[in-house]
């Protein structure tokens, strides 16, 4: 998110749980400026990819954020400072799916099964966000093969992400898994880059609950 009449739009639905805020400056939805409104009834969540941890905390503190996203290498050290530093935060690290049902991360694959690598942020990280694998950073618009979350026996919490759009409710209804606590929506919600559509987010939400 990133527009101010927008964020007050989705933030007053009451449906919407935590708005992320883009800090990667290569992406189309990067937060230059803060923005003249921020959301009071969702949390906010800064989503930050390999950058310093020092500038990770600046955009804690400047937009009071409740929890941290990352999505490039960051290793379970980094995630450690960034707890210890700011212990009321929450962690969300993103990990990539491919085509081939493998896991994904720049850090070295520690292990043979697709959610090897994930062991070691456990009890570091309070929450995992499954992705669609791209060449880059950030979402692909593209779903992968959700079955393959079934394998997933880890202790933390995780989001289901990738490809998600207004047609995808009747599949979301469907996955069932113990650990997932919720799904994250983007492009395929969006007018352009950084605005969301409102009503369909709306109706999406309604279709799910039904």
């Amino acid at each position: 998110m990133r527009e101010a009449k927008n964020i007050l739009e989705l933030d007053e639905l009451g449906m919407i749980d935590w708005m992320g805020f883009i800090f990667y400056p290569k992406s189309p939805r990067y937060v230059r400026e803060k923005p003249s409104y921020l959301p009071v009834n969702c949390k906010r969540i800064g989503v930050f990819v390999n950058a310093e941890s020092q500038e990770v905390l600046r955009k804690v503190d400047e937009f009071q954020l409740d929890g941290i996203q990352l999505h490039g290498e960051e290793t379970p050290d980094y995630c450690t400072f960034l707890k210890t530093e700011h212990p009321t935060i929450f962690l969300i690290k993103a990990f990539s799916i491919n085509r081939s049902n493998n896991l994904q991360n720049k850090l070295n694959v520690l292990g043979d099964t697709p959610f090897s690598m994930t062991k070691a942020y456990e009890g570091v990280c309070d929450y995992f966000l499954f992705d669609t694998a791209t060449k880059g950073y950030g979402g692909s618009g593209k779903q992968f093969d959700w079955n393959i979350l079934k394998r997933y026996q880890g202790t933390t919490p995780f989001l289901l992400s990738g490809g998600i759009n207004p047609d995808s409710a009747g599949a979301c209804s469907l996955f069932h898994h113990e650990q997932c606590i919720g799904i994250d929506l983007n492009s395929g919600f969006e007018d352009a880059p950084a605005v969301k559509n409102v009503q369909s987010i709306q109706q999406f939400i309604l279709q799910l609950n039904d």
